[in-house]
């Protein structure tokens, strides 16, 4: 299912690190990740984003904290979830990376 994937990871901190990658699917799609994290005590998704991107470049989803629609009233609020579009925003808890592969595996059309 996966076809290529590159990450990186910067130390921010004695706690805290930045992750940032991209997992290239056999059918053109792309997930972006990145998260901050603090791990001090446990592991503390300070600020994440899960984008998932069909092989045209069109948003399917993407996943993140970013304080951004607050005048949505979301019960979830800052987490969230772009489904479809950018301007289609739902509340969503937040989901691990294993969630995520999960959704995208039922989504990625095999050759």
């Amino acid at each position: 299912m996966v076809q290529s994937y590159n990450n990186a990871y910067d130390k921010r901190g004695t706690h805290e690190g930045f992750v940032r990658g991209e997992l290239h699917f056999v059918d053109g799609s792309v997930l972006h990740l990145r998260e901050f994290v603090d791990v001090e005590t446990a592991i503390d998704r300070l600020m994440y984003v899960h984008q998932y991107m069909g092989a045209g470049q069109t948003l399917i989803f993407r996943y993140n904290n970013t304080g951004h629609h607050k005048k949505l009233n979301l019960g979830t609020y800052p987490h969230h979830k772009h489904d479809g579009s950018e301007e289609n925003v739902i509340a969503a808890e937040p989901q691990s990376l294993a969630t995520v592969l999960a959704e995208i595996k039922r989504l990625v059309k095999l050759p």
